[in-house]
């Protein structure tokens, strides 16, 4: 079970985290922001892939002082149980950091294997497109309660 006040690093893409955060051609400036978005990354578009080796870990106080970042651990975990509030309680904490780090090494393996299959383009071109991808997408949202008004055929 992972620590409640720190979250591991998949030791398996530590390579191309250091690459992320690299000072002359990485995207990110930090680890916690690479891992951010590389949780959000997994999270729509591969899953979460479980780890057991890591290297060290990251005090979790140093994501929740980024902006959203204690959003995103509630929001993973949500979507993940949508059917148990209860997951958002002091006491699942542990719960929470695990579906982060999940979805980040799942992020991590997507895009390690983008930039297998795209070698002739630079890493912050792949994760530009990325970004630029998921700004693209217009998801359907659905008017719950336009739909309900609708089908109630309230005469008034």
């Amino acid at each position: 079970m992972p620590s409640t006040d720190r979250f591991r690093r998949p030791s398996a893409h530590e390579k191309l985290l250091s690459q992320l955060t690299d000072k002359n051609t990485g995207p990110f400036v930090t680890m916690v922001e690479a891992m951010m978005f590389a949780a959000l990354l997994g999270h729509r578009k591969s899953g979460r892939e479980s780890f057991t080796d890591s290297d060290e870990p990251i005090r979790l106080s140093v994501m929740e002082g980024r902006p959203y970042g204690d959003v995103l651990l509630d929001v993973l975990a949500a979507v993940e149980h949508d059917d148990d509030p209860k997951i958002l309680g002091d006491e699942h904490q542990a719960d929470r950091v695990l579906i982060f780090e999940e979805y980040a090494n799942g992020g991590l393996s997507y895009l390690q294997t983008l930039i297998s299959r795209q070698s002739a383009k630079s890493l912050q071109a792949i994760v530009s497109d990325l970004v630029l991808d998921g700004l693209q997408e217009n998801p359907v949202v659905e008017d719950e309660v336009g739909e309900f008004l609708a089908s109630a055929d309230l005469d008034w």
